[in-house]
């Protein structure tokens, strides 16, 4: 339960931020995605560059669950101009910030309101191999009491349950529903269709899309291409000299997928059209066949 005094203080530096927006920046980068991909540790990992500055929190979720709030609520959680001028001053360098929300890459109305409001913003997608994705947030979902049902039928179930969502998710451009995103296992790996949306509406140059299995494998490479495509210089935090870190792992949510074999077979094979689709899309094939 949340004390008076710290639900106090959280009111009163919401409201300072609220009338302070006008002073303060819209971002320069988000991370829209996926869900379960190493979004949280690649944001971490960005904050840690001394010129890459934090929102108020990593995953805002503006432009799926606040929009309506506006411009100035979501202005708000940036650092001010005085920030930025001040930082790069003294270090001569390029000053930036960003948020990152995995949901935007999910729902099919971000893309749109993005462009409107932050028509240069870059993007960077991971997307990590769609059954093991699968699985471990279906292991997210158990640990936090989200789940009761097993794998297999949650997959079974997934249409059933998600078919509302569906429907209502195509005419509101506002409508957020946690039960549905939780249990869309299936419709969250079916990527070319969510990137899609975002290709045709940005130049594919202000778009990095990383595969997560490369980013688990060398993050400290893949950390500098991140760096590179953003135009800040080149830095490596200490917490990346020791490897890859999994900073949103739930328990053993992200370990290797231990599901039975027959049941994986049958997801690559669900996955095998929506992959290729994907491989056509961005010319090239991330190798997602087992």
């Amino acid at each position: 339960m949340v004390s008076p005094f710290l639900n106090t203080a959280r009111q009163t530096v919401s409201l300072y931020r609220n009338l302070t927006s006008s002073l303060r920046l819209m971002p320069d980068f988000l991370i829209i995605g996926t869900q379960k991909g190493g979004t949280t540790s690649l944001y971490s990992y960005l904050i840690e560059h001394p010129n890459i500055i934090s929102a108020r929190m990593k995953e805002v979720h503006f432009f799926d669950q606040h929009f309506r709030k506006g411009p100035a609520w979501y202005q708000g959680h940036f650092p001010t101009r005085v920030h930025k001028s001040y930082v790069e001053r003294m270090r001569k360098e390029v000053f930036i910030t960003g948020e990152g929300s995995p949901e935007y890459l999910f729902y099919p109305h971000p893309a749109q309101k993005v462009a409107a409001l932050l028509p240069n913003v870059k993007l960077i997608a991971l997307l990590r191999n769609p059954v093991d994705r699968a699985y471990s947030q279906y292991r997210h979902n158990i640990r936090w009491g989200h789940e009761t049902f097993s794998f297999e039928d949650a997959l079974n179930l997934e249409e059933e349950r998600t078919r509302e969502g569906r429907a209502r998710v195509q005419i509101d451009p506002n409508y957020h529903s946690f039960s549905y995103q939780r249990a869309a296992y299936l419709a969250r790996g079916i990527y070319a269709e969510q990137l899609e949306r975002w290709l045709n509406l940005f130049p594919r140059e202000r778009m990095l899309i990383i595969r997560s299995e490369d980013f688990y494998r060398d993050s400290s490479a893949i950390y500098k291409e991140v760096l590179a495509f953003l135009g800040v210089s080149v830095f490596e935090p200490r917490s990346l000299q020791l490897g890859y870190k999994a900073y949103n792992k739930s328990k053993d949510s992200d370990a290797p997928a231990k599901m039975d074999p027959a049941l994986r077979k049958r997801l690559v094979a669900y996955f095998e059209p929506h992959n290729q689709r994907l491989y056509k899309l961005l010319g090239r094939n991330f190798a997602w066949d087992h």
